[in-house]
């Protein structure tokens, strides 16, 4: 069954803050209403409205009104996104509140810092609940597919695009914020689309969103690539290198705070590998690796905000709310390769 699409909207992205322009700062709580829980009698055909409080579909603008059979079953476009971070959290959550099936692919053992904001999380606690949305951990292709066609967001454990049978994903979103090209292909899908450096649109994908903070943030490039990473974390709270906590040496992570923590200036906040970890200035721990897991020297296990607002802890940043408006806006652009548009 084939439907037509809206074109694409004319909204405009709502404008940073005018202070600091940081590169995770907290986010205005843009829908504190969550969704309806979907079931598969309300995804049988295109939905004209949004189930949340109207008509209004909010930041991510207009839904595309399409269907697709799948399984024999008229469904929307699948959406597969590789990786589950804090950014591919915040485009899940986008496609998710405008009832698109979505399934998330990540590591056995993800290296998320921001894990109450990440559906990585579902990983190792079996699922999780990000702003009205449910991550749902899954074991196989076939029950990704079914989780997501029920409502949830599906996560599944593959490092790599898995073999889908009937149920091929429609859109792949490359959200690994690896900084380079791994092994995304422009064939990978019908709409391929690309978070930050390390992509050309049009050659490793259909589309690269751009992830750097400032004017740009959430462009949708169809041709070319987006701003070469610093290699140094944007300014928060005044802030910028030494907000975030990296491991002294290898070993075992022994966490003596959790996520939400309220800290001083040189504070234990655990052991690496037997070696204290401090807290660099007064602040909220933001974020903090899953404890127990065993890293190398170097590596980014957390984020002290010294803002000071544990609540900041819990929500989605503006800029992955940004991010996951630019993907929307880019599955739009390209809506004719799904043959959706008119």
């Amino acid at each position: 069954m084939k439907a037509k699409s809206l074109r694409l909207s004319d909204r405009g992205s709502p404008a940073l803050p005018d202070s600091e322009e940081t590169e995770d700062e907290p986010e205005a709580r843009s829908d504190p209403i969550p969704p309806a829980r979907r079931t598969p009698e309300t995804r049988a055909g295109p939905v004209t409205t949004s189930r949340r409080t109207g008509g209004d579909h909010g930041h991510a603008g207009r839904l595309l009104h399409v269907c697709r059979q799948r399984g024999g079953v008229v469904a929307r476009p699948l959406c597969v996104l590789r990786g589950g971070g804090d950014l591919a959290t915040g485009v899940a959550w986008t496609l998710w509140r405008e009832n698109w099936p979505v399934v998330v692919l990540e590591l056995p053992e993800p290296l998320t810092v921001r894990r109450t904001v990440s559906l990585s999380s579902a990983v190792t606690d079996g699922e999780i609940g990000v702003q009205g949305m449910r991550g749902v951990r899954a074991e196989s292709s076939t029950e990704a597919v079914a989780v997501a066609d029920q409502g949830d967001v599906a996560v599944l454990v593959s490092p790599e695009l898995v073999p889908w049978g009937r149920a091929q994903p429609d859109v792949v979103v490359d959200a690994r914020m690896a900084k380079r090209n791994i092994d995304t292909s422009i064939d990978d899908a019908a709409v391929v689309v690309a978070l930050g450096p390390g992509f050309t649109a049009g050659v490793d994908c259909h589309a690269v969103i751009e992830t750097m903070r400032g004017p740009s943030l959430g462009r949708v490039i169809r041709s070319g690539r987006a701003q070469p990473d610093t290699g140094t974390p944007a300014e928060l709270g005044g802030r910028s290198a030494d907000r975030v906590v990296r491991a002294p040496a290898g070993g075992k992570v022994e966490w003596r705070v959790e996520i939400g923590d309220v800290v001083t200036g040189g504070q234990t906040l655990g052991e690496v590998g037997g070696v204290t970890v401090r807290a660099p200035f007064g602040g909220v721990v933001r974020g903090a690796i899953r404890n127990g897991m065993r890293v190398r020297a170097g590596l980014k296990i957390g984020d002290v905000d010294p803002r000071g607002d544990p609540s900041a802890c819990r929500e989605i940043s503006d800029k992955a709310m940004r991010v996951g408006e630019g993907v929307f806006e880019a599955i739009e652009c390209f809506s004719y390769l799904l043959g959706l548009s008119d």
